[in-house]
C-alpha cells in the first residue's frame, strides 16, 4: 500500500474519531442533559447508531473536495490532492481536539472545509476558492443558531400551553402529546428519507414515509398513554410520557450524523486512496467499504471515548433541560435542517442544535442561560474555518518543500 495512503488512513481514522468525540456528541446531549439516559447508556447507543449510519448509509460516492469550495481545475496535480488531503484533515482533526478539550460544540464541515481553504489559497491562491460557497458557509454561522432558537422557542411555548397550562396537565397531555410526538416523527421519517437514504424528493419522503411513520406513532402513542399514565402528579406524568420519546429522536439524530458527517473524514481519504490505485485526482471517487468502516469506526470510539466533554455542555451548561425540553430541541432542530434542505439554505445541525437549546433557554428568561458559556461557544464557532485554515496551510507548506 502507498505511504501516503497508510499516513491519509491514520489520520482519516483520527478525524472521524474527533468528529465522535465533539459533533456526534451532540446527538445525545440533551437526553443526557434532560436524564431521559445515562452517560454510558447515550455513548452505547450513539456509537452503534453512528457506526451504522456512516457504513449502512454513508454515501458510496463522496465529494473529494467537500462542498465544492474549490476549483477542481485548479488543481490537477495528484501530488497537491494527496498533501492537501493530508493537510486538511490534521489542521481539521487538530482543531476539533482543541474544540473538544474545551467542551465548544464546532462543525467538523466548517472545520475540513476550512482545511481545504487553507491548502488551496497556499497552492493557487485566493481565486481557486469558491467564495459564494464560503458566503453560503458564513451565512450558516448565522442562520443556524437564530432558526433553531426561534423554531424551538415557538415550539416549546405552543407545548407549554397546551399542556402545562392547562388545569389537569396529564389530561391534557394525553390528549396533545401524541399530536406533537406523531408530528416530530413526521419530521424524522422525511429527514430519513432525505439524510440516511439520500432521496431527492421531498413530496416522497413525506407521503412514503414521513406521514405514515407519524400516523403510526400517533396511534401507538395515544394508546400507551391511556394505559400506563394515571393522573397521579401532572408533571411527573407529563415528563415520562415524553422521556422515552426523546431517545427516540435522539438516536434518529446519531444515525442521521454518522450517515452524513463521516463524508467530512473520508473525504480526504478518498481522495488519496483515487491517486494510490487510479493515478488520477477526481472531484468525486467511489469509497471502498473498508474506508466507510473506517470512518463508521472512529466516530463509534470518539464518542466512546472523548464525546462526553460536548454532551456535558450542549446538555447541561447551557440552561437546564427536562424531557419536554429536550424533546422540543430534538424537534425543532430536525424540523429546521429539513425546511432548510428543501430551501437549499446552508444550515449547520450542530449550530442549530445550540441554538434550540438557547431558544429553550429564552423561552423561561434570559437569566435561564448560561450567557459565559454561550459567548464561549459562538466565539468558536467565528474562529473554525480561519484556525482550521491557518494550520491546514502551514502544514501543506511543510510537506510541498519536502515532498
Amino acid at each position: 500500500m502507498d505511504a501516503w495512503l497508510v499516513v491519509t488512513v491514520i489520520l482519516g481514522f483520527s478525524m472521524a474519531w474527533a468528529i465522535g468525540a465533539n459533533d456526534a456528541a451532540n446527538s445525545m446531549s440533551t437526553a443526557v442533559g434532560a436524564k431521559a439516559i445515562t452517560p454510558r447508556q447515550a455513548v452505547l447507543i450513539a456509537g452503534i447508531l453512528e457506526f451504522t449510519g456512516a457504513y449502512f448509509f454513508g454515501k458510496s460516492v463522496t465529494e473529494t473536495i467537500r462542498k465544492g469550495i474549490l476549483d477542481p481545475t485548479r488543481i490537477t496535480d495528484p501530488n497537491v490532492l494527496v498533501y492537501g488531503s493530508i493537510a486538511a484533515l490534521l489542521a481539521a482533526t487538530i482543531w476539533l481536539l482543541i474544540a473538544t478539550k474545551f467542551g465548544l460544540p464546532v462543525s467538523t464541515t466548517h472545520s475540513i472545509i476550512g482545511g481545504i481553504v487553507g491548502y488551496g489559497i497556499v497552492y493557487a491562491g485566493l481565486s481557486v476558492v469558491n467564495w459564494g460557497k464560503m458566503t453560503q458557509v458564513v451565512l450558516s454561522w448565522i442562520l443556524s443558531p437564530i432558526i433553531g432558537a426561534i423554531m424551538a422557542y415557538l415550539v416549546f411555548k405552543a407545548l407549554t400551553k397546551s399542556i402545562f397550562e392547562k388545569e389537569d396537565p396529564v389530561r391534557s397531555a394525553r390528549l396533545w402529546s401524541p399530536f406533537w410526538i406523531g408530528l416530530a416523527f413526521v419530521v424524522i421519517g422525511t429527514m430519513f428519507y432525505i439524510k440516511v437514504l439520500h432521496g431527492k424528493e421531498l413530496k416522497m419522503g413525506i407521503l412514503m414515509y414521513g406521514i405514515p411513520l407519524g400516523i403510526i406513532v400517533f396511534a401507538i402513542t395515544y394508546v400507551l398513554i391511556k394505559l400506563r399514565f394515571p393522573s397521579s402528579d401532572p408533571f411527573i406524568g407529563v415528563e415520562a410520557i415524553f422521556k422515552k420519546v426523546q431517545v427516540i429522536t435522539s438516536g434518529y439524530v446519531a444515525l442521521a450524523h454518522g450517515a452524513n458527517d463521516v463524508a467530512n473524514a473520508i473525504g480526504p481519504v478518498a481522495a488519496v486512496y483515487a491517486v494510490a490505485t487510479m493515478g488520477l485526482p477526481g472531484m468525486k471517487v467511489p469509497v471502498p467499504h473498508w474506508i466507510l468502516a473506517l470512518g463508521g469506526l472512529g466516530i463509534a470510539v470518539g464518542v466512546a471515548t472523548y464525546g462526553y466533554r460536548v454532551m456535558e455542555t450542549v446538555g447541561k451548561k447551557i440552561t437546564e433541560l427536562t424531557n419536554t425540553r429536550g424533546f422540543t430541541i430534538d424537534f425543532s432542530a430536525a424540523t429546521v435542517v429539513l425546511a432548510a434542505s428543501w430551501l437549499g439554505l446552508p444550515i449547520s445541525t450542530t449550530h442549530t442544535v445550540v441554538g434550540a437549546v438557547i431558544g429553550i433557554g429564552l423561552a423561561r428568561g434570559v437569566k435561564a442561560i448560561n450567557t459565559d458559556i454561550v459567548r464561549d461557544i459562538v466565539i468558536s464557532w467565528f474562529v473554525t474555518v480561519p484556525v482550521a485554515g491557518l494550520i491546514s496551510a502551514a502544514i501543506f507548506k511543510v510537506l510541498m518543500l519536502v515532498g
